[in-house]
């Protein structure tokens, strides 16, 4: 799987919420794109939100690996309360 092999690169439990999509690697580069995974609802339960796409993509800047750069594409889903209609979003604390 792809993303095993950049799991140690990631912040930890970043891969709970997110999946690697694609690695691009440079000769100075190193791009990782992530997708929020679309598992709110509570397993087993009627859905409570629905999937309505994706904010715009935020490109995070993180520790150099063997002299390049790391980048952290991050695409990140927003949802829709089915019975209020509000959009909602999960919250997450970046420490830098």
């Amino acid at each position: 799987m792809i993303q095993d092999g950049y799991r140690l690169l990631l912040p930890k439990g970043l891969l709970d919420y997110f999946e690697v999509l694609k690695v691009e690697e440079e000769p100075k580069l190193i791009k990782i794109h992530l997708e929020e995974r679309n598992n709110i609802n509570p397993i087993g339960k009627t859905p409570l939100y629905e999937s309505k796409g994706f904010y715009p993509n935020v490109l995070v800047n993180d520790f150099p690996v063997r002299g390049k750069q790391l980048l952290l594409d991050i695409r990140r889903r927003r949802w829709i309360d089915k019975q209020t209609g509000e959009y909602i979003n999960r919250d997450f604390h970046l420490v830098a």
